[in-house]
């Protein structure tokens, strides 16, 4: 344990948070199973927290009464150092509070929380965002885990699918230049079932922005090779983006988002941008995601 990063563990489970970005960097059994992508060349981050916003803003401004303010993709929060608020054997928190330096970019006060929590079957984020100010808050807050994907070394990728809980027949939505396309496209699930592929982020992130299930199963085809799987619920999150890099890259983001990029053609006044929280002075909104994770 360091001051940079503190490990958790329960049953054979282990999971390492960082300080910086509040960011998950490994989710491991004693068996010798990694979920969580290492980071690397094709994509150098594990599991960044999206907040003030998530995706991107046009022209990567945040306007606001007036004045224009720099707020580049997913927002800062997965570029700042947390300080930590709680560190045990299984559990740990993280705090980030509004400082001169975010509201050169943000001119907002608030309090992120960060709550890391391990069992024997998983590992619970709760996520706290608290308007410490007079006005109200506008935001959004996302997560961004990107599992190995495959689990299993030697698998085939398209060997894996993601099963929702329910049946997701609503189109989905995509991105051209970091923002959101106004046409909507058919989603690519049969049933509840999302065969993944490379092809199938050609286009960037799949959103579903009417998402209807409230967790998915991340796995190989049935069968005793079909090697470790995880689940994800989450409760509080409205929309999911599935990503991954076209381009071979080993691993897939499953990712619980309140909020959205901005639509192509708005530039208008932040607290105006569609998939906003408002939250009152004083008021907190929680979030959290469960990943439960197991081998057959």
């Amino acid at each position: 344990m360091t001051d940079d990063t503190h490990t958790i563990r329960s049953g054979a489970l282990t999971a390492t948070i960082k300080a910086h970005g509040a960011e998950m960097c490994s989710l491991a059994s004693d068996a010798g199973v990694e979920f969580v992508w290492q980071a690397g060349q094709a994509w150098p981050r594990h599991a960044p927290l999206l907040f003030p916003i998530v995706g991107r803003l046009a022209n990567d401004e945040l306007q606001h009464r007036g004045r224009t303010y720099r707020m580049t993709q997913h927002g800062f929060a997965r570029d700042s150092r947390f300080a930590w608020a709680e560190r045990g054997e299984s559990r740990c928190a993280l705090v980030l509070e509004d400082s001169e330096t975010t509201r050169a970019l943000y001119p907002f006060a608030f309090r992120l929380t960060a709550t890391y929590s391990l069992d024997e079957a998983g590992l619970d984020l709760s996520l706290a965002i608290a308007n410490t100010g007079k006005e109200i808050l506008p935001a959004s807050l996302g997560g961004h885990p990107a599992f190995n994907w495959p689990l299993q070394p030697g698998l085939a990728k398209e060997s894996y699918a993601l099963t929702f809980a329910n049946a997701e027949p609503s189109p989905v939505r995509r991105l051209d230049g970091g923002l959101l396309r106004p046409a909507t496209e058919p989603s690519p699930v049969n049933g509840n079932v999302l065969p993944l592929s490379e092809s199938l982020f050609v286009g960037d992130a799949i959103i579903f922005d009417r998402i209807g299930s409230n967790s998915v199963r991340y796995a190989a085809g049935q069968g005793a090779s079909s090697g470790p799987w995880l689940k994800m619920s989450w409760r509080g999150f409205r929309e999911l983006g599935v990503w991954s890099k076209p381009s071979g890259a080993p691993f897939l983001c499953i990712e619980p988002w309140r909020g959205y990029a901005s639509p192509a053609g708005f530039d208008g006044e932040f607290s105006d941008k569609p998939g906003l929280m408002h939250i009152a002075a004083g008021a907190e909104e929680v979030l959290s995601f469960r990943i439960e994770v197991g081998s057959s």
